[in-house]
């Protein structure tokens, strides 16, 4: 099957549009955000909003935002990290999400296409630590996604970073997530406190939680649409479990009240004891690779 790559726009928005192997990526430049991932006639792998909105400067709720170079508010994060900035309440999740990127390499053949991105040159604000950053994806059989660090400073460098992956699912509250038994987590709704996960993880209120010493491979397995999503990830070992619930979906923007049900996170990552540290001259890469298979 042959392979294309077009631009299209959504709303305001500038995109690239990619089919392979009976595959649709669609990679809005704002943000070098995954908007869709699908397989032909499946139900979705990401999950989008019916109510997201493309606007210039504003996030798009869904797909997989990239959180760089901190994750969540600045202020919860280790000092470290907190360190390395001027400003003490920046944008939740880092500046990178609603910043214009730029497509600087792709190529194709048979077996793959491959994108590089980058942030677009004088983007990012004053005070970014000197890092290279770039999103590679890589569009074979699945999607691999790696977030690339290169620290071209003579200092040492603390981040926290996630692909905030969201994840189509038919009922939030009938799946499982598989790979997390025994993990230690920190609860945010809990204040914060550590708890350790005892078998396979469910959703029966909203949840939010940083787990930590996770193993390579997560899985989504839901039966209503008889589909495991596996997760392999490289260069991780802390994720972000998330659902907003009932309450939340009402006070979220671009989200219906009963778009919870329709969706959830994990969002591989590097937070809390996991965030990354760059010695001077240090490359780092951060993949996940999204599998669907029959449950």
């Amino acid at each position: 099957m042959t392979s294309s790559i077009t631009q299209i726009t959504r709303g305001d928005l500038a995109c690239w549009q990619v089919r392979h192997r009976g595959q649709t990526l669609v990679i809005a430049e704002q943000g070098a955000q995954v908007l869709e991932y699908r397989l032909y006639n499946e139900p979705p792998v990401i999950w989008l909003s019916e109510q997201a909105e493309y606007q210039r400067g504003s996030g798009v709720r869904g797909g997989v935002p990239v959180c760089w170079p901190w994750f969540g508010g600045l202020a919860f994060n280790p000092e470290p990290v907190r360190q390395q900035f001027t400003v003490t309440d920046g944008p939740a999740h880092g500046w990178v999400r609603t910043l214009p990127w730029q497509l600087a390499e792709q190529d194709q053949d048979e077996q793959q296409v491959t994108l590089i991105f980058t942030p677009a040159a004088d983007s990012l604000p004053e005070g970014t630590p000197e890092v290279d950053l770039c999103l590679q994806l890589i569009l074979d059989d699945a999607l691999t996604l790696t977030l690339i660090n290169h620290n071209r400073s003579a200092q040492p460098i603390a981040l926290s970073q996630a692909l905030h992956s969201y994840f189509a699912v038919s009922d939030s509250r009938n799946v499982t997530l598989q790979g997390f038994d025994q993990s230690p987590y920190v609860d945010a709704m809990d204040h914060w406190q550590s708890h350790r996960q005892s078998g396979p993880l469910t959703f029966r209120e909203e949840t939010d939680r940083l787990y930590l010493q996770l193993g390579p491979t997560l899985h989504i397995d839901d039966p209503d649409w008889q589909r495991r999503i596996t997760l392999s990830t490289v260069g991780s070992q802390s994720a972000v479990v998330w659902n907003p619930w009932v309450e939340k979906s009402q006070r979220l923007s671009q989200f219906a009240d009963d778009a919870w049900q329709r969706m959830l996170c994990i969002e591989t990552a590097r937070v809390l004891d996991d965030m990354l540290l760059l010695a001077p001259g240090e490359r780092h890469e951060m993949s996940v690779r999204f599998v669907t298979s029959p449950l």
